[in-house]
């Protein structure tokens, strides 16, 4: 198949040694499976000191070097398990250590697959010569039982035709997270999308304040009227709203960790499946400060969740629940800045056509309106967004993927009005990638898939998923991609 764009030799593949320490208890693999943490900490009690200090040793030794702050991880993991110990005073340093490991796994990020990037102007431009300028690529990494997490790493474009992605550092680094406050109409929205707006949660939404923690709603919780509380589906109610409200949250990475070593992993029980697919664009507000946004997909192992993470300088996050008519599907994909006073964001709220949503604050989206069908004969099964718009004299350039025979997935351009972007201006007469030579087998065979490109001197760089194996790198001059397309009067 004939294309536009054209490839670089630049590849990004998984990297296996890119482990993260989670917390793992036994015995509860599964869903409400029974913990047998008491039986295993009776059995590091039992070990002879000496012994317990031989292996905490051990330990240092053969992992210290795969993780940051490795001691601290481990005694924080066995603070965790320690009420099972009966005689807080028994538990050495040494001991302590081992205890934690003990409760302690690794997991491999990307050892699955690496994936669907997305580009933006990083916020470290130093160091660079005439005509460059580096980006900040957020990937979709895979691991065991299909876990996604969001992961970074930077890459340096220009003078020209020229593309290296910078080294990933390791150890790799998770967030310290902490709860975020919420906008009482925002939660409103949010149960609203739930269907679960009853009695109870309506009088607890009454006592809250416009602005509140997760304390506020214990303790609106608390000041229920009992009969409320008592009702059939009461419990469901009460679970919901605090689900939901722990749903929000900030996590931050310490300053001297580099942003290839940055790993947004779950951390919200709606995510706790897989972080997908975030679209990263650099926002400017109406007074011209900037900040990153982007939405990405929850998934929980039934539903999904569209949510939206934001940062001034990619080490410092909040992310939330998205809502509204148009937060309901996979790959929102949100415009740099607003048009017409409002936020905007493209969307496929039907599963299979391109749409645009608005929003008054960013969090609540407005009811779609529809863009664009699929029509062309790579877009027989679904079309849609490929990341961010672009904003060019031209007009909004999307990079949009449509589904056809085989169920391969090929990329195409659309052009819309930049002050009416429900107006299509053009639109692709040939495919701008599609699987070629090597592309075919992965993860998921026949895809090339874009969660974001980025323009830099009039070259249109697009990293790319590669059958959700790997990412490769392609660009286009922007003259050609804008000159192929076919005019919409």
């Amino acid at each position: 198949m004939e294309v536009i764009a054209h490839r670089v030799g630049a590849e990004l593949r998984p990297d296996p040694a890119r482990v993260v320490a989670k917390l793992f208890l036994p015995g509860e693999e599964l869903h409400r499976a029974h913990s047998r943490a008491s039986q295993v900490v009776q059995r590091v009690m039992s070990l002879a000191e000496d012994e317990a200090e031989r292996l905490a040793a051990g330990l240092i030794r053969d992992f210290g070097g795969r993780h940051r702050d490795y001691p601290e991880l481990l005694r924080r993991h066995a603070s965790i398990v320690s009420a099972h110990v009966e005689e807080a005073h028994e538990l050495t340093a040494a001991r302590t250590l081992l205890l934690g490991a003990t409760f302690t796994a690794e997991y491999a990020t990307e050892d699955a697959a690496l994936c669907n990037p997305s580009a933006v102007l990083g916020p470290d431009q130093s160091g660079l010569r005439a005509g460059q300028a580096r980006l900040a690529l957020s990937v979709r990494g895979i691991g065991e039982g299909h876990i996604s997490s969001i992961g970074f790493c930077s890459a340096v474009v220009g003078p020209g035709a020229q593309w290296s992605f910078e080294p990933r550092p390791l150890p790799v680094c998770t967030a310290a997270t902490t709860p975020a406050r919420w906008r009482l109409a925002h939660l409103q929205a949010v149960l609203a999308d739930q269907g679960h707006l009853d009695e109870l949660a309506e009088t607890v939404l009454h006592a809250l304040p416009a602005e509140f923690e997760s304390a506020d709603l214990e303790r609106a919780l608390t000041e229920a009227h009992r009969d409320l509380l008592t009702r059939a589906g009461s419990a469901a109610t009460v679970d919901l709203l605090r689900t939901v409200v722990s749903s929000a949250y900030n996590a931050s990475f310490a300053d001297d960790t580099d942003l290839g070593q940055r790993i947004l992993s779950p951390s919200a029980e709606e995510e706790s499946n897989g972080m997908e697919d975030a679209r990263f664009t650099r926002f400017t507000d109406d007074d011209g400060t900037a900040e990153y946004r982007a939405t990405y997909t929850a998934y929980d192992g039934r539903r999904i969740a569209p949510r939206l993470l934001i940062s001034s300088d990619l080490r410092v996050f909040r992310a939330a629940r998205l809502a509204g008519p148009a937060a309901r599907n996979k790959g929102m994909a949100l415009f740099p800045r607003k048009v017409g006073g409002k936020y905007l964001a493209l969307c496929r709220s039907d599963g299979e056509s391109t749409s645009l949503a608005s929003s008054a604050d960013g969090y609540v989206w407005d009811s779609p309106v529809l863009v664009q069908e699929p029509s062309a004969p790579w877009e027989m099964l679904q079309v849609g967004n490929c990341g961010p718009p672009i904003e060019t004299s031209q007009g909004w350039l999307v990079l949009t993927h449509g589904v056809g025979p085989m169920r391969v997935y090929v990329m195409g351009t659309l052009l819309l009005d930049l002050d009416d972007p429900t107006r299509v201006v053009g639109y692709s007469r040939t495919p701008l990638l599609a699987p070629g030579p090597g592309e075919q087998d992965g993860y998921v065979p026949n895809v090339v898939y874009s969660c974001g490109a980025f323009l830099h001197d009039g070259l249109v760089w697009i990293p790319y998923g590669i059958d959700d194996s790997r990412i490769g790198v392609a660009y286009a001059p922007l003259a050609e991609v804008l000159a192929d397309m076919s005019s919409v009067s």
